[in-house]
């Protein structure tokens, strides 16, 4: 049976007090947030550059809940999804995963962010060193690993390891490459976990179907909200406009 525990950290106000009042009783019980170091805490947009399509990068850290959560509300982000990569079995599934890991898919705008940005929030978010595992979540499908694609993305995570490695000495970084074959996605019920735990937020946004929240950019900052993963300014930026709504009358939340 795979490990799932939660613990109680949160502090109350990091979510509108408001909110609080009307919906306390719907709210799920806390869990513990990974939290950036301070010189990645926002990703400040670069210069402006003509429209570039879309980049796609694919990380295994750890529960794939979280993960998802870690990377929603970064500038440049667009999308996020959970899934499975890194095994031989065909279509796998949450309880016969196989030799998969849980993966976190990207979906970001180069002009604004950088795969290399990317690295450091992957690395800065995790324990690289702990083997096949997050902690309580012990399993292979667990580990760590960075799935490239082509030669430019191999280069900076190798490079990127090599400087993860020199932060300490006594252990040995763990984190695995792989070239990145299939990205099998995860089921519904997996998509957005920590959004779907607060569901007054889900309202917030028209309760969505299913296809458009898995797609939906609002949807993936939101889940990161709910996380309390944000950088600090977002997420006050975030509970201001709710208690906004609150006060207007409860519009539909179009936009962050």
């Amino acid at each position: 049976m795979r490990r799932r525990e939660k613990t109680t950290s949160r502090a109350t106000q990091s979510m509108p007090l408001l909110i609080l009042l009307f919906i306390g009783f719907l709210l799920p019980e806390p869990s513990l947030s990974i939290r950036f170091r301070e010189r990645i805490s926002e990703v400040r947009p670069r210069e402006s550059a003509p429209y570039q399509a879309l980049n796609t990068a694919v990380f295994a850290l750890g529960s794939f809940w979280r993960s998802e959560a870690v990377f929603g509300c970064l500038n440049g982000v667009v999308r996020t999804s959970v899934g499975y990569s890194g095994g031989s079995k065909t279509n796998p599934e949450y309880r016969s995963l196989g030799d998969h890991a849980e993966c976190v898919q990207i979906e970001y705008d180069p002009g604004v962010i950088s795969y290399r940005q990317l690295l450091e929030v992957f690395w800065f978010s995790h324990d690289s060193r702990q083997v096949f595992g997050q902690g309580p979540d012990v399993g292979s499908q667990y580990r760590s690993i960075i799935f490239t694609n082509g030669t430019d993305e191999s280069r900076l995570a190798a490079i990127s390891k090599e400087r993860e490695q020199t932060r300490s000495k006594s252990s040995i970084v763990t984190t695995q490459f792989q070239s990145l074959d299939t990205f099998y996605p995860a089921e519904s019920e997996h998509q957005k976990f920590e959004l779907k735990r607060h569901p007054f937020l889900l309202q917030l946004i028209g309760n969505l179907p299913e296809e458009e929240l898995e797609l939906s950019s609002l949807a993936s900052k939101l889940n990161s909200y709910a996380a309390e993963l944000c950088p600090p300014r977002i997420q006050r930026h975030i509970d201001a406009k709710i208690n906004d709504i609150l006060r207007k009358g409860w519009p539909v939340l179009r936009d962050i």
